[in-house]
């Protein structure tokens, strides 16, 4: 009995092992966000559990690049790009989007958004988002960072009824300006 139960927790080892990517595969991965032109001068790290991150690959840029597949409020299949500038609002998103509930979720958020603790992103800084079912059918989205951009502080709209670019979130941290056909 305890041959077989050997037998199959190697199996399942090696089986485990043959899904594990590579660091490679990693880094290739997480860059499918990035613009073709943006990606060999891109960072690329990996999210650990406690909001901090390892780097996978260093890079020589401001743009960093990570997976995100599978989080809580994220699809199968999901990698993001945005400014090192980003990384502490990405590590408290990642703490806050812990709450599956969101209803809860959204009440931490504006929380900390009316305390002030609620960390702005560069301004003007690109966030690109890669995400779907799986990689074949992931959409790329494209957002501005402009936290407490207002429609009176930029001209443009906050709502898609013109059909151009417009603020989503106008006069919060969370302000960015929504592009379309991204």
């Amino acid at each position: 009995m305890k041959r077989v139960v050997l037998i199959a927790l190697g199996a399942l080892a090696v089986a485990a092992g043959a899904v594990a990517q590579t660091p490679a595969e990693d880094i290739e991965k997480a860059l499918a966000a990035a613009p073709r032109n943006a990606r060999d001068a891109a960072m690329v790290i990996r999210w650990k559990p406690d909001f901090t991150y390892d780097t996978l690959r260093p890079g020589t840029s401001r743009l960093v690049c990570y997976d995100q597949s599978g989080l809580p409020t994220e699809q199968p299949f999901s990698v993001q790009c945005t400014s090192v500038g980003n990384l502490e609002r990405v590590a408290q998103n990642r703490k806050l989007e812990v709450q599956t509930d969101r209803a809860l979720r959204q009440a931490a958020i504006d929380a900390a958004e009316k305390d002030g603790t609620r960390v702005k992103p560069e301004f003007g800084s690109v966030w690109y988002t890669l995400s779907g079912a799986d990689r074949a059918t992931a959409r790329l989205h494209m957002t501005i960072a402009v936290p407490g951009a207002t429609t009176a502080t930029l001209g443009l709209p906050d709502n898609n009824k013109m059909g151009g670019a417009w603020i989503m979130n106008a006069g919060t941290s969370t302000a960015h300006i929504m592009v379309p056909g991204s």
